[in-house]
């Protein structure tokens, strides 16, 4: 399977050490879910920069997680191939960290949620509210388990 994934940071944030362990994680997850010829970029940045997206987008006045931004156009590359350009996906290091200690997770099963989280979205996938018997978080939690990969972060290597 060919797929591109384009992974960024917000303009004056840091990135983590675990920066370029995010887009082979994301080239396994659509391998996985057998999603071929897929682009989506990620961009990880600080709860203000989410709080913003989330209420210019979703009307919501805070921050959050992760925000989705669908696209699904298709469009040929210079070689006549065809790619779905899936859209984008946004995540704040801020609130991925506050989750951890919420829900008692570590860093890098949150990061996996999250972008798993991401990609189901651009995928079409959706959920009314966040309690766990939704059945795209049912999905979820059944794909990641069921994954087996490798740790992207070690606690001890947060940030």
């Amino acid at each position: 399977m060919k797929n591109n994934v384009f992974v960024d940071m917000e303009e004056g944030c840091a990135a983590p050490s675990w920066f370029d362990k995010i887009e082979p994680f994301l080239k396994v997850v659509l391998e996985k879910l057998e999603l071929d010829h897929w682009e989506l970029s990620v961009l990880f940045c600080r709860d203000n920069f989410i709080h913003e997206l989330n209420r210019q987008y979703r009307k919501i006045d805070n921050p959050t997680d992760v925000l989705s931004f669908e696209n699904g156009d298709e469009y040929e590359d210079e070689s006549g191939e065809s790619w779905v350009a899936a859209g984008d996906i946004v995540i704040s290091l801020d609130t991925l960290g506050s989750n951890c200690k919420e829900f008692g997770v570590t860093a890098d099963n949150e990061l996996k949620r999250l972008l798993v989280h991401g990609v189901l979205h651009l995928n079409g996938m959706d959920h009314s509210d966040n309690s766990p018997e939704q059945e795209m978080l049912v999905f979820q939690e059944d794909f990641l388990k069921k994954l087996d990969y490798p740790q992207i972060i070690s606690d001890s290597i947060w940030n």
